[in-house]
C-alpha cells in the first residue's frame, strides 16, 4: 500500500468510527431524546444530524469537479428545530454518509493531488479530508454528550467504561508491542456483530 492508499483508507477508518459512535449514542435513545434541546438555544440530536447530513452532501457531491458549498445548501436552516423519527434520523444519519463513502472511494493516486474547493477556497484532498474529519468528529461529540446528559446512569459507555483504564491498558500491553490502529478492537468488535 502505498503513502496515498494508507492516508486514505486510515482517514475512512476514523470516519467509520465516529459515525459508529454517533450511531451507538443515538441508539441509546427514544424518539423524544433525539429531539430534545438541553436548552432553548441548544441544538437537539435530530438538528445536528440535520446540519452533518447537508454538509456531508454539499462538501462531497461532486467534490472533484465542484464546489463544496453548493448552492442549494442552505447552511442557516440547518439548525431550525426539526422533530424526526429515529426511522427519519437514521435515513438522513445514512444519506449524509453514504456520500462521505462513496466520494473517499473515488480518491487515488491520480487525483490525490488535485485542489478541490470549498467556498472558492483551494483545499487539497488531505486538506479537505482533514477539515472535515475534524468538523464530523466535533458533532458526533456533541452528539455523544447530548445523549449521555439524557441517559445519565443508564448510559452504557462507547469505549473504556469508567474504572476500567487500568485493565484495558494491562491487556494491551500483554500483547507486546505492534503495528496496529487504536480503532482494531473497535473493527473487530464490528465484524463479531
Amino acid at each position: 500500500m502505498n503513502h496515498t492508499e494508507h492516508f486514505v483508507d486510515a482517514t475512512k477508518t476514523q470516519f467509520e468510527y465516529y459515525k459508529s459512535l454517533g450511531e451507538k449514542a443515538m441508539e441509546q435513545l427514544s424518539e423524544g431524546g433525539i429531539n430534545k434541546r438541553l436548552s432553548l438555544e441548544g441544538n437537539s440530536i435530530s438538528m445536528i444530524v440535520n446540519h452533518l447530513q447537508s454538509n456531508m452532501r454539499s462538501r462531497w457531491t461532486d467534490f472533484l469537479t465542484t464546489d463544496g458549498e453548493k448552492p442549494w445548501r442552505n447552511r442557516d436552516a440547518e439548525f431550525d428545530y426539526v422533530e424526526w423519527s429515529k426511522e427519519e434520523l437514521n435515513g438522513q444519519w445514512q444519506l449524509g454518509w453514504k456520500c462521505l463513502f462513496d466520494a473517499i472511494a473515488q480518491i487515488n493516486a491520480s487525483n490525490f493531488d488535485q485542489l478541490i474547493y470549498i467556498r472558492s477556497k483551494g483545499h487539497t484532498i488531505t486538506e479537505a479530508l482533514l477539515r472535515q474529519l475534524s468538523h464530523y468528529a466535533y458533532h458526533v461529540g456533541q452528539i455523544v454528550f447530548i445523549a449521555k446528559q439524557l441517559r445519565q446512569e443508564k448510559w452504557s459507555s462507547l469505549s473504556i467504561p469508567k474504572g476500567q483504564s487500568e485493565a484495558y491498558n494491562r491487556a494491551s500491553q500483554a500483547k507486546g508491542r505492534r503495528r496496529e490502529h487504536f480503532t482494531e478492537d473497535w473493527i473487530e468488535d464490528k465484524k463479531a456483530t
